[in-house]
């Protein structure tokens, strides 16, 4: 009884450890990243303009 007692306690504990981490890549307080598309003009060589669209997340 003692050991199914004391490997059952092992096995809790290293579940908790394996799951605590995975809570860690959530963003916290309700945090989310602002993103929007930022459009880039620029002229080739040629004088033609190229339009960028950057993707920016702070």
């Amino acid at each position: 009884m003692r050991k199914f007692i004391v490997s059952a306690t092992v096995a809790l504990v290293a579940t908790v450890s394996f799951a605590a981490p995975s809570q860690a890549g959530y963003y916290s307080y309700g945090y989310e990243p602002y993103c929007f598309i930022k459009k880039v003009k620029s002229y080739d060589y040629y004088g033609n303009v190229i339009i960028k669209r950057i993707k920016v997340c702070k």
